[in-house]
This record gives C-alpha cells, sequence and structure tokens, in this order.
C-alpha cells in the first residue's frame, strides 16, 4: 500500500468504474431475486448498481416488502457474484490511472459499497496496491451510497478537507453522494449510465472510461492537485 502524499485526494469508486463489474451485479442480483420468489427486471437492477445491497432492495422492492427476506437475498447475491472473483478483470487503463494520479500527487484512496471481502477481491485484479494509499468499503459506514458516508470517510482517509479532493464515479448514486459531501465528480459511461444522467446527477466532467480519462487527464480536474 502507498504512502499517503498528503495535500489533495483522488478517491475512486471502484465497481464500474475501475473494475467491469456491473453487469456481473445484475445478473447476479436478478438470480438472487429470482431464487427468493421476487422476480425483477434486469434493467430495474441495472439502475440500482453502486447503492448498497440495503438502498438497492429497497427500492426495488419497495418500502412495504417482507423485510425478513432482505438478508436472504443479500446472502444469495453474494454468493452467487463471489463465483466471479477470481476472473475479475480491471476495466482498460484503470491500473494505469491510479499510477498517473499517484505521480501528479494526488492521495489516491478507493471508496466502495462493496463489502470488504468483494473489495479486497477488485483490488487483487486491478493489481495497484503500490500506489492505493487506502480504501473504504460499506463494512466502515452506517449509510451507503448515495449517502454522503463513504465519501467523507474517504476523505478522512486521505485526511483532506473536500475542496482537495476529486471523485471518479460511474453511477448518478455516486455523483450524488459526492455532491452532499462538496467533492466533485467525474463520471465515467464504464458503468452503462448514460452521459446524460450524469449530468443532470451534477457529474463536473465525463468520460467513457478511466483509459479516457487516463488519456485526458492533463485537462480534467485530476490534471493537478490544487495548490
Amino acid at each position: 500500500m502507498a504512502e499517503k502524499s498528503g495535500g489533495a485526494a483522488a478517491l475512486l469508486d471502484v465497481d464500474g468504474t475501475l473494475v467491469d463489474t456491473n453487469y456481473l451485479h445484475a445478473v447476479t442480483w436478478w438470480e438472487a431475486f429470482r431464487q427468493s420468489g421476487r422476480p425483477v427486471p434486469m434493467a430495474d437492477i441495472h439502475r440500482t448498481i453502486g447503492m448498497g445491497s440495503d438502498r438497492l432492495i429497497g427500492r426495488l422492492l419497495g418500502e412495504d416488502r417482507d423485510r425478513e427476506q432482505d438478508a436472504a437475498i443479500t446472502a444469495a447475491h453474494r454468493a452467487l457474484y463471489g463465483e466471479y472473483w477470481t476472473r475479475l478483470a480491471p476495466l482498460e487503463g484503470a491500473a494505469d490511472l491510479l499510477r498517473e494520479c499517484r505521480r501528479r500527487g494526488w492521495t489516491v484512496v478507493l471508496a466502495s459499497s462493496a463489502q470488504g471481502a468483494e473489495l479486497a477481491a477488485m483490488r487483487r485484479a486491478l493489481d495497484a496496491e503500490d500506489v492505493v494509499a487506502d480504501a473504504t468499503s460499506s463494512d466502515d459506514v452506517a449509510g451507503s451510497k448515495p449517502a454522503p458516508d463513504l465519501v467523507e470517510q474517504a476523505l478522512r482517509r486521505a485526511g483532506v478537507a473536500a475542496d482537495r479532493a476529486v471523485f471518479v464515479g460511474d453511477t448518478v448514486w455516486d455523483v450524488t453522494a459526492c455532491r452532499r459531501a462538496g467533492v466533485p465528480c467525474l463520471g465515467v459511461l464504464s458503468g452503462g449510465i448514460s452521459e446524460r444522467e450524469l449530468r443532470e446527477a451534477g457529474a463536473a466532467e465525463v468520460y467513457r472510461g478511466p483509459a479516457e480519462l487516463l488519456e485526458r487527464i492533463g485537462d480534467s480536474l485530476l490534471g493537478a492537485p490544487p495548490r
């Protein structure tokens, strides 16, 4: 794990932003709901990826659902998704983007709605531990995205104020969490959410994926840490 550089932080979501997992989540949640007897269209599931599991289930099944099923649905998703852990793949340019952020003087902190073991599997797939200073997961906070808790916890891990950080994420939930935390968010399309939706949620800039952000980093908010 890299040492903190201090001064400013690049905070990055992982699912769909650095690792190509969003559609795996959609498929495995779809199967978990089907097994519970509460089938949900996969397109609807995709719109909720990036939320914590508690919020995702509530949004898809409604507040009047039988909440006693929630734990079983979550466990089924975790087991189904876990079968992919050894086959997870980073998105093109993801690890190089982290290394370039570090080279430019940013402290690199990962901020994921995944649970700790899930995040660890994605970090192994990324293979960029030499530049990752710290990471936070849903295990570390009370409220998952779109609540600002994860972003705020990542700021604490980096030791910087909100005006000295930039976040990179792929969902409207990332952008909303950042807006509530006072951190500008760069959006990427690699999670399957449109540029229009990301910009309407408040994304400051939008790129096709980590590779394009890396290519254009000099002209982005990640071009240089604030002085």
